[in-house]
């Protein structure tokens, strides 16, 4: 999503279009995976008068909106939040050693992905994969 678009995907969830929203989509666009910390950290030398709270009620309200998705990882400190986009179906690697996050595609299918070997009658809407694994730096590292 470019600064451009986050206007227009604002005002189409109903919410209003502030500075702040717009300054949180643009983060989250070039550092998906961010926690509500590191988002403030990257606001807060160009955005003058932004509190953390602030930060956390605005990625709430995006997610709620489906702007943007919450994603809660094994070893993470915190939630991270990516922007959602439409028809993004994937799943997360995730490095045990340093924390790095990266996007998988989808092995197989159509969302959701996965499907279990029993429902117990339920329909199913999502399927979250983590891939756990060791980076190439945290190897060389070793």
């Amino acid at each position: 999503m470019d600064i451009l678009e986050a206007p227009e995907r604002l005002r189409a969830a109903g919410l209003r279009v502030t500075v702040q929203r717009v300054a949180v989509l643009d983060a989250l666009t070039t550092r998906p995976h961010a926690s509500a910390d590191t988002v403030y950290s990257g606001l807060r030398e160009n955005l003058s008068g932004v509190a953390l709270p602030t930060v956390h009620g605005i990625l709430g309200d995006l997610t709620n909106a489906g702007i943007v998705r919450r994603v809660s990882l094994p070893d993470a400190a915190s939630a991270l939040y990516e922007v959602q986009h439409e028809f993004d179906n994937h799943h997360h690697l995730q490095c045990v050693e340093c924390g790095r996050v990266e996007d998988v595609a989808c092995a197989v299918g159509e969302a959701p992905c996965l499907h279990p070997s029993h429902d117990h009658g339920m329909r199913i809407i999502e399927a979250s994969v983590t891939y756990r694994a060791i980076c190439s730096d945290c190897e060389r590292n070793k």
